[in-house]
């Protein structure tokens, strides 16, 4: 059996990985087009890393036709 490999990202990764700023993140989750955030403690969310990649294939792809 093998291992599901996950790596869990904090906003300054996000903000990087995407190129958008915290606002625009947490505006584009409001609307749905953007992955949610997994509050893992009181004061700390974080992101599945492949959800972001994801994302980011479905956006390349989109704009490309």
């Amino acid at each position: 059996m093998s291992k599901l490999q996950t790596k869990l990202l904090r906003l300054p990764q996000v903000k990087e990985s995407t190129g958008l700023s915290k606002s625009s993140i947490y505006a584009r989750i409001a609307e749905g087009t953007f992955p949610k955030q997994i509050s893992i403690g009181p004061r700390l969310v974080v992101w599945v890393e492949s959800d972001i990649q994801n994302w980011i294939a479905e956006l390349v792809s989109a704009a490309r036709g």
